[in-house]
């Protein structure tokens, strides 16, 4: 098979086949969406995940753009690739800050497909000339309407006391879709998020929600078969440079970039824009994802409502976290699940209703909402944190535990008072992230009423057990020998070591380190 040319950066189905860029065979999906006439979706993904590619996609198929599918899975279907009139509006790089500005644009971009057909357009309101719009291209032929990153426009105005106006004009201005529905061959909006009153989840009720469909689960985001078929010569040229066996190589990769999963009985996904960036980056295991962004608004909604994240990682949640929310009360596990830092672990049954485990995708994104979770905690750069970070690592796999508690001490006196002062949920969220940063996970099992928090660190030749108290100096490392923590570690090869510290939150500096290694 020929090695095709990799792309992170080019999101448009024909300047992707015209170059002959790599492209994984999505279109089966595509052809069973446009099977029934006026069918109507919505899809939510994270960021950076292919709903731009999936609506130019669609946008080529309803052009009639047969000659860019060959060689694909719909180009032998049974359909009639007929030309029909396509309102394609692209929100990704809509950057208002007023209503004003929003209507503006809006205004452009349908003033520019109105254009694109020799029309006029015409209508005195935003929402009047959509409509107009719809009715004088349906003349020819039904619409399609294709709406890519719908709440673009709401997410980049979180914090804009305009919002709510902003949200307004897209209500008005999406309401035409419903209005329009007997005119239209197809409608399809993509986004990250729900958003209630947008019209599309309140007004336009037959707007078919795919976002946990199982038909639809592994549209975005690549199989691991497809993984390995559609990326084997770029595997095995990057292989060459890993020390690794080829099935450790692949499952270190899966570690990385895979985990993404839409539906609970669903395969995971890959990330397709990490892969590509991995692959062309020579293989060098990185964190991409980290660079495109990721919203302060969010780490401030954690910090406000005092989340407990082991908690959300250890405790099943029901379909409601999954659902739309309000624009003045945006719950923060909502908005980890659809902006991709959650996923579904697994699910269990009880009481007859259906629950779902959550968990990070991958190792890419728990570093990045780590590492962002302790700069909005400590107000220290995203290069401060990983620093710190590496050096407690080091410390921990030379057992240097003098060096492990002056970095930590040094930490703690760097946070700012008003991050810290008496504030215990914040106190648990900081050690949570640095304890995941160091690539090991909190005990959940371990966690008590009085808000302690347990870690276990394991490197080669040691195996930590942290207890963690609050205002109670010394006692902690009594608490761990007590009730022998231990004990599930006595058949490893590896030193025990015992280690018990004391967080005094008038202060917020930590004290009482105690530490013993296990006699055995």
């Amino acid at each position: 098979m020929e090695k095709k040319t990799l792309t992170s950066s080019v999101y448009t189905f024909e300047k992707l086949r015209a170059a002959g860029y790599q492209y994984v065979d999505k279109t089966n999906y595509l052809w069973k969406l446009i099977q029934a006439d006026g069918g109507m979706y919505f899809l939510s993904r994270p960021r950076r995940f292919g709903k731009s590619l999936t609506v130019s996609t669609l946008k080529a198929i309803f052009e009639g753009k047969k000659e860019l599918f060959k060689g694909l899975a719909i180009y032998d279907k049974p359909y009639e690739w007929k030309k029909y009139p396509v309102i394609h509006l692209d929100n990704a790089n809509c950057a208002v800050r007023t209503p004003k500005e929003l209507e503006d644009f809006l205004h452009a971009c349908i003033e520019n497909i109105a254009r694109t057909y020799g029309l006029a357009l015409r209508g005195e309101s935003l929402s009047t000339s959509f409509e107009f719009l719809v009715d004088d291209l349906a003349n020819t032929a039904p619409v399609v309407i294709l709406v890519d990153e719908y709440d673009k426009p709401i997410l980049s105005n979180i914090t804009n006391p305009e919002v709510r106006e902003i949200l307004a004009v897209l209500k008005g201005f999406y309401s035409t879709i419903k209005k329009c529905e007997g005119k239209l061959r197809f409608a399809f909006v993509t986004g990250v998020t729900k958003f209630c009153h947008v019209s599309l989840f309140s007004d336009l009720n037959n707007l078919t929600d795919i976002t946990m469909n199982a038909d639809y689960a592994t549209m975005l985001g690549y199989t691991q078969q497809e993984f390995e078929q559609n990326f084997a010569e770029w595997i095995a040229d990057t292989e060459a440079k890993q020390e690794l066996p080829h099935d450790e190589y692949l499952s270190k990769i899966k570690d990385w970039y895979d985990g993404y999963r839409f539906e609970e009985g669903a395969e995971s996904v890959y990330n397709p824009v990490s892969l590509a960036n991995f692959f062309t980056n020579n293989g060098k295991f990185l964190n991409y994802w980290f660079a495109t962004g990721t919203p302060s608004f969010l780490m401030e909604l954690i910090k406000r409502d005092r989340m407990d994240l082991e908690r959300v990682i250890s405790t099943p949640v029901t379909s409601y976290a999954f659902g739309a929310f309000e624009i003045d009360n945006i719950p923060p596990l909502t908005l980890l699940l659809q902006t991709g830092y959650l996923t579904i672990r697994s699910t269990e049954t009880t009481n007859g209703r259906l629950r779902y485990l959550l968990d990070f995708p991958n190792r890419e994104v728990a570093e990045s909402f780590n590492v962002y979770l302790l700069n909005a905690y400590s107000r220290k750069s995203q290069n401060d944190v990983a620093t710190f970070c590496d050096v407690l690592a080091d410390a921990l796999i030379d057992g240097d535990l003098p060096q492990f508690q002056k970095v930590m001490e040094a930490f703690f006196a760097g946070i700012p008072y008003d991050v810290h002062h008496k504030d215990e949920s914040n106190f648990q969220n900081i050690f949570y992230a640095i304890f995941r940063l160091l690539g090991y996970y909190t005990i959940a099992e371990s966690r008590t009423s009085d808000g302690r928090i347990d870690a276990v660190v394991e490197t080669d030749r040691f195996i930590y057990l942290f207890e963690f108290k609050l205002n109670r100096d010394k006692s902690a490392l009594k608490q761990i020998v007590e009730k022998e923590y231990f004990k599930r570690y006595l058949l490893h090869q590896q030193q025990i070591i015992l280690v018990g510290v004391n967080f005094d939150t008038e202060t917020g500096k930590l004290s009482g380190w105690q530490h013993e290694e296990l006699q055995r």
